[in-house]
């Protein structure tokens, strides 16, 4: 892989998967993660940044790796309080992974940028990638439903269980917000950039929503490819494949070129969806996706880089 410098748009579970690939496949100073804070919300006065925190906890060797997300050997006392006081704690927060949210809450106040939060916590757990959140600014995910109206992205993800139908998804603030300057640079002298397998929708979306983003992944030098969170016309975790229909998207082969049209060289999908490919789409990497282990998150990573070589 001759790219000096690739930059991978991640949220979720699945996008720190293919992130920890892409960590092992290169030198810590070539890979840039830019990750979606849409879903960040607060909780009981505190700041959470789930993507974030996904990827960080993943890059740093310690997510819990039964869920993806939350710290490995986490407990639940705090939790377990909250809800003999009579709370319903329907978002599971960790007794030690408190301790992330009560730092950034308290750096926010201080008036440190969510950048700078993200990467002295970053630093701290021993990740020498660059993790940066997509903007500074405040940023929502809606979820306007059939059954409850709109709702807040963890009301409808974590509380309802991404079970009520969408009718419309958007994003608050995304007309002022603006990428920070280390995330433009990063697009902008990016000689690849990844999609990573996350769901378009819910976690690539909003990042693409940011002032500046779409803008500049429609002007770059270098490549961009996206890797379909798609196997057999299913999400491997995840409402994608639920979500997306209900929204009138298409989620097969075409249906993803048609999303990121006009953004993206090429698509990578498993061998499943191989009978999806038109004639017209050449730039169709076929392989195994799905990442049980580590060894199959570097494997996919690696054959990433050397295909977009041929490009």
């Amino acid at each position: 892989m001759s790219a000096k410098s690739v930059v991978a748009l991640a949220g979720g579970v699945g996008g720190a998967k293919l992130v920890y690939g892409l960590a092992q496949a290169l030198p810590a100073e070539q890979l840039t993660v830019i990750g979606n804070v849409a879903d960040d919300f607060e909780l009981y006065g505190l700041h959470i940044s789930p993507d974030l925190d996904t990827v960080m906890y993943t890059l740093a060797g310690i997510a819990n790796p039964e869920t993806g997300w939350g710290l490995a050997g986490d407990s639940w006392q705090m939790l377990d309080m909250l809800v003999r006081y009579g709370e319903e704690g329907w978002f599971r927060l960790g007794d030690r992974d408190m301790a992330t949210h009560l730092l950034r809450t308290h750096w926010l106040a201080q008036g440190v940028s969510l950048t700078e939060v993200t990467a002295r916590l970053a630093c701290a757990l021993g990740v020498r990638q660059r993790l940066l959140p997509v903007t500074d600014d405040p940023l929502a995910t809606l979820v306007d439903t059939v059954e409850y109206g709109t709702l807040a992205f963890q009301e409808y993800f974590v509380r309802r269980r991404w079970q009520p139908v969408a009718r419309r998804v958007w994003f608050e603030g995304a007309e002022t917000a603006r990428t920070t300057p280390a995330v433009a640079q990063a697009l902008a002298e990016a000689d690849l950039i990844v999609i990573c397998p996350s769901n378009p929708v819910l976690s690539i979306a909003p990042i693409l929503a940011v002032q500046g983003v779409r803008e500049t992944l429609q002007q770059r030098a270098g490549r961009c490819v996206a890797v379909s969170p798609f196997i057999g016309g299913q999400a491997i975790k995840g409402p994608a494949a639920k979500l997306m229909p209900e929204l009138g998207l298409d989620i097969s082969v075409s249906g993803l070129w048609n999303f990121y049209e006009g953004l993206i060289d090429g698509l990578v999908i498993d061998v499943a969806d191989t009978f999806q490919i038109a004639g017209e789409h050449k730039a169709v990497l076929a392989t195994y996706t799905l990442m049980k282990t580590d060894e199959d998150k570097v494997r996919l990573a690696k054959e990433i880089l050397d295909w977009v070589e041929t490009l």
